[in-house]
């Protein structure tokens, strides 16, 4: 088989997910968002059922598609750009994240349009400058954010070095200082600000639902390494196309220090199925956009393990396992078990 093969363990994300509720001990909503970091969005979904109450995607594109598999609720982290993104969210029954006026003032127009009424968490800078609502101007708009066809029903924030116990502190206290504000505008809203760092770092931050992204495909983010037992979820495998005795010149784009008559064998996976140019996956060079070449002979078609920890893989290429797993899947197909 040409396309590689990337074997899934949903047992294993689904244990995982119930490791984190347990140690958070509140609702979970399982971050699915870039196909659940490469693992398959409505697959690991229906996978969740019992297990996450709620799920969260980055854009308004991939809530609309989970949709179709998945009926619990679905919160889009990024805040709609266009007031056709906005309908067509509403539409599909999405939650909307609000980071600024305008961001509200989107969502009121298209939900004017449809006559609905739209669902939204506001979410709060507390240090990670991304997306949110400053503290200049914040009790103002709480003061004066009445919409008939907008429901407020969460706030939430992101911790940006969870592993830094002072700076999550701080984090933590603005945001519970934002969330006192709004709910004495907005009611009582649903407050998160962890994800699986967050979750680690310390009990308090688990408020009232926690946000789990890595930590449901087995892995944890920098410092909190072997912080729970959780299972890898991936392993990606590619296929033999065929295999040599080496007879001088070099070895893909690369030159070759080996011997004369080393063996060696083409293996069908490269840089364009998300494997990074110069790593190694046990190759002798760097990789070609469809190809590695491995040091051992090979049958052909017979499979070769490209994948089976994205730490390792990462720190090989200077990265983290979040860009492995996101890419490592990109032209594979997924064969789920468990």
């Amino acid at each position: 088989m040409q396309q590689n093969r990337a074997v899934i363990r949903l047992d294993h994300i689904r244990e995982n997910a119930q490791t984190l509720r347990a140690s958070a001990g509140v609702r979970l909503c399982a971050v699915v968002k870039a196909g659940a970091y490469g693992h398959g969005a409505a697959e690991v979904a229906r996978a969740l059922r019992g297990v996450a109450d709620c799920f969260a995607v980055a854009l308004v594109d991939e809530g609309a598609k989970l949709r179709l598999a998945c009926p619990s609720d679905i919160l889009v982290l990024v805040p709609a750009l266009t007031e056709e993104e906005a309908v067509r969210g509403i539409a599909a029954g999405l939650i909307f994240t609000v980071g600024d006026e305008e961001d509200f003032a989107l969502l009121s127009r298209a939900a004017e349009k449809l006559g609905k009424t739209a669902r939204c968490h506001i979410k709060v800078n507390t240090g990670m400058n991304r997306f949110g609502f400053d503290e200049g101007g914040f009790s103002a708009f709480c003061a004066r954010a009445r919409s008939g066809n907008v429901r407020a029903e969460g706030i939430y924030s992101h911790f940006y070095m969870p592993e830094d116990i002072s700076a999550t502190q701080r984090q933590y206290e603005r945001f519970c200082a934002f969330a006192e504000r709004a709910e004495r505008s907005f009611g009582k809203l649903i407050k998160h600000i962890a994800a699986t760092g967050g979750i680690l770092a310390d009990k308090r931050y688990a408020l009232d639902m926690v946000r789990p992204g890595i930590g449901l495909y087995g892995y944890l983010p920098g410092g909190f390494a072997g912080a729970l037992p959780l299972k890898r979820a991936m392993r990606v495998y590619a296929s033999a196309v065929c295999s040599r005795k080496y007879d001088g010149g070099g070895a893909g784009y690369g030159a070759y220090g080996g011997e004369k008559g080393d063996v060696m064998s083409a293996v069908r996976c490269g840089y364009a199925d998300g494997f990074f140019r110069k790593g190694g996956i046990g190759n002798i060079n760097s990789l070609c956009m469809d190809a590695f070449l491995y040091p051992q002979k090979l049958e052909k078609d017979e499979e070769v393990c490209v994948l089976s920890d994205a730490d390792e893989w990462a720190a090989i290429n200077g990265t983290i396992s979040y860009e492995v797993l996101v890419n490592a899947g990109k032209r594979a197909v997924k064969i789920y078990v468990g």
